[in-house]
């Protein structure tokens, strides 16, 4: 079965796919940075589907998007001034994680999960849980994206009404990966982990307070 989604680039839906997927709060990073990095992606993309062919034009591909997904969770971890740090509060941080556990064996096997102050990193195991799943709505055929939305729906919700504000909580876009082997699998596992220590905000990851990991 294949199933595509995104609200912009169509992505292929394997039924028994790991996934690594990062989301962030909304304008938690300037639009000229943001495009910036995508006009940068695109030249090198071209350049690499100009000048590789076959296998080789496949690691040069992989190897950018690796590259501009770092560029961007950088940028992230740097909390640029004025960026919104409501994941921070723990109150917020506990509605997150809760709505991650309480889907656990329902829509996924929860990994792994890191709640940064203004982005999340995710990692799941679908295991034929998005191939069954039967939902109502524009996103039903879209099993990944009808999962985001019902993620970011309800923690929007409630974390707006702790915050006492109104309007956009997430970003719309979210990033997701496909992860590809066990070795990718481990990488990502430690890369979630260890992004609190990255930013300098714990010199260990058993330190930050909204990190988890099935044992």
């Amino acid at each position: 079965m294949q199933a595509y989604y995104r609200r912009k680039l169509p992505h292929w839906i394997p039924p028994n796919a790991v996934f690594f997927i990062t989301f962030r709060l909304a304008n938690s990073l300037p639009a000229a940075l943001l495009q910036q990095l995508k006009e940068e992606r695109k030249r090198e993309r071209e350049t690499i589907l100009e000048s590789e062919q076959g296998e080789a034009q496949e690691k040069a591909l992989y190897t950018l998007e690796k590259r501009y997904f770092g560029s961007f969770d950088a940028w992230l971890d740097r909390c640029v001034d004025g960026s919104p740090r409501w994941l921070a509060d723990p109150r917020i941080a506990r509605i997150v994680a809760d709505a991650f556990h309480r889907l656990d064996g329902e829509r996924y096997d929860l990994v792994a999960y890191c709640i940064m102050p203004n982005h999340i990193h995710l990692l799941i195991e679908t295991q034929g849980y998005l191939a069954a799943a039967s939902h109502e709505g524009p996103t039903a055929s879209y099993p990944l994206a009808d999962l985001l939305k019902r993620l970011k729906g309800s923690t929007a919700r409630y974390g707006n009404e702790v915050l006492g504000r109104q309007g956009r909580f997430w970003q719309h876009e979210s990033y997701d990966h496909i992860v590809r082997n066990a070795r990718e699998y481990e990488r990502i596992v430690a890369y979630i982990l260890n992004n609190p220590v990255k930013a300098g905000l714990v010199e260990r990851w058993e330190d930050w307070p909204h990190s988890w990991m099935r044992r």
